[in-house]
């Protein structure tokens, strides 16, 4: 934003709805482990998921895959709304201050604006391919890049716990959605998929029952092709039926672990 448009923002607010956000929990895979990208403000130690306002002339959904797009650099994303989060302190309980939005922005922010006050965020978790983003910072932001789930940084607001819920989110649709599709590469060995589903649960699946209930499903197909990962040992690859995948999302796949 051009520092009138940040007064604008702050000001005025003519152009985004006041006091609700998006906050877009982006997930990743990336050598057995699930990552999450983050973005940190300028001013600040800690960092928040990729979030932002909505504007007037959009759907929630629509500021959700906007948000993605801008951190990504992707269209078309698979994204899912999970839940809402609002407390009366939320504005405040990040340590963000009028001089930290000054910092920020060169722009004098009352200390009773409309950013401080009460702020409800609807989330949504989204999943990419990993080897596909270019992590790309925002105009009022120090960073934005991928992070272990499990060693994250020192989060602003209630955004540990956004991500903790996401991840919950996560493992009740992974019964219900073909998650794989969206997080492994166009082909895949049967290990990978079954490291994916392992990673993201956090328990250990009987690797051959694994095998036969994802066959059955019958929304992967067996390649004539294999991957070379060793002296003696190269297993086949695999890739996703888009069609099968498609009428899953929509009817939902069985898969009971």
């Amino acid at each position: 934003m051009e520092n009138e448009d940040i007064n604008e923002f702050f000001n005025n607010n003519n152009q985004f709805l006041r006091n609700v956000a998006v906050d877009n929990v982006i997930f990743g895979y990336h050598e057995k482990e699930l990552k999450v990208l983050l973005q940190q403000p300028i001013p600040l130690d800690k960092w928040t998921v990729t979030g932002g306002y909505i504007k007037r002339t959009e759907s929630i959904d629509e500021a959700a895959s906007r948000i993605a797009f801008q951190r990504t650099g992707l269209a078309g994303l698979f994204f899912q709304q999970f839940r809402s989060f609002g407390t009366p302190t939320r504005g405040k309980d990040g340590g963000l201050t009028a001089a930290h939005l000054k910092e920020m922005t060169g722009v004098d922010v009352p200390e009773d604006s409309w950013i401080f006050d009460y702020f409800v965020s609807v989330a949504f978790y989204t999943l990419t391919e990993f080897s596909k983003v270019a992590p790309t910072k925002g105009e009022l932001e120090a960073d934005c890049q991928w992070w272990p789930v499990s060693e994250l940084p020192p989060m602003m607001f209630d955004h540990a716990m956004i991500v903790a819920e996401a991840l919950k989110a996560l493992r009740l649709h992974i019964a219900h959605y073909p998650i794989g599709y969206e997080l492994l590469e166009e082909k895949f060995t049967l290990p990978e998929i079954h490291s994916l589903y392992e990673t993201i649960l956090g328990k250990s699946l009987d690797d051959r029952n694994f095998s036969k209930r994802l066959m059955a499903t019958g929304i992967i197909i067996k390649l004539n092709e294999t991957k070379k990962i060793g002296a003696h040992r190269s297993p086949f690859l695999y890739k996703f039926d888009k069609e099968k995948y498609e009428e899953g999302l929509k009817s939902g796949v069985a898969l009971a672990f």
